[in-house]
């Protein structure tokens, strides 16, 4: 956990000074995101250059033990390419189970965007950080709590690393049931996903490569590819994918309307490399 805090740490210089990984020779391998560093470094350029504001209010949910670290970092990059206020940031990072979760991101949307709707929260488009993203897809699912019946009113849910279907690290260490929650195929999980069939909100899952604490295979819900990059030498791939400006030159093209370098249907992951 000191490691990650360390990593993120460093986001700030990275979000907020032109990317250290533009220059990697890293080559695409997956013919449903075609894009380089180079190329994604040039698109962030040019959307900086010339801000456009987003179609819908932005809501940034920050990982698991990420103390309000990322989602301003994320805020201040979606920012310069935007120019828009309407960006809310919530941190998750000390909850200790996903009902305390949900009820802090809805609690927090509420805040900023009150409606009168008795089920759902203002409509805004999410992007989730690892854990973040799998609350997100929580927080829009039927509650199963009579007492707290509100939904999240997603258009688009963007998750990056996120653990959907389960996270590697969980089946080595679960020490809390809501640790036991993310091992793949929990009742948690299993629950989960039968309402996705029942989603109206568009899904952007995005993993690296050899993902060390999620997995890239578990970074989509069942039956789902997601967009996955190969990892660059000597990083580390899933705080990696959270920085990677292929990802948020993705991200930022689609939240501005714009032709995304992704394509689907996202290509299936390769078996032999995922892991």
């Amino acid at each position: 956990m000191s490691r990650r805090f360390v990593v993120l740490m460093s986001m700030s210089s990275v979000l907020s000074i032109p990317f250290l990984f533009t220059a990697c020779a890293a080559k695409p391998t997956n013919p449903s995101f075609p894009v380089t560093f180079s190329q994604a470094g040039k698109a962030v350029d040019e959307m900086r250059a010339d801000p456009q504001p987003l179609s819908r209010p932005l809501v940034i949910i920050g990982g698991f033990g990420d103390l309000n670290i990322s989602p301003p970092l994320f805020k201040n990059f979606f920012q310069t390419i935007s120019r828009d206020s309407r960006i809310i940031t919530v941190s998750v990072g000390l909850c200790q189970s996903f009902h305390e979760c949900r009820q802090k991101v809805i609690e927090e949307i509420d805040k900023a965007l009150p409606t009168t709707d008795p089920t759902f929260t203002a409509e805004i488009d999410v992007v989730g950080a690892s854990l973040g993203g799998l609350v997100a897809r929580y927080c829009a699912a039927p509650s199963d709590d009579p007492a707290h019946p509100r939904r999240l009113k997603i258009a688009r849910l963007f998750s990056i690393s996120s653990p959907h279907n389960g996270a590697s690290l969980a089946q080595l260490i679960a020490v809390t049931s809501y640790h036991r929650d993310m091992k793949p195929n929990s009742a948690f999980l299993t629950r989960l996903a039968e309402h996705d069939a029942d989603a109206t909100y568009e899904l952007f899952p995005y993993v690296r490569l050899h993902d060390e604490l999620v997995g890239a295979k578990y970074a989509a819900p069942p039956g789902v590819n997601p967009f996955w990059l190969p990892n660059p030498p000597l990083t580390m791939a899933h705080l990696g994918a959270i920085i990677d400006v292929r990802i948020l030159a993705d991200i930022a093209r689609r939240l501005r309307g714009e032709e995304p370098f992704t394509q689907f249907p996202a290509t299936p992951l390769p078996k032999a490399r995922a892991i």
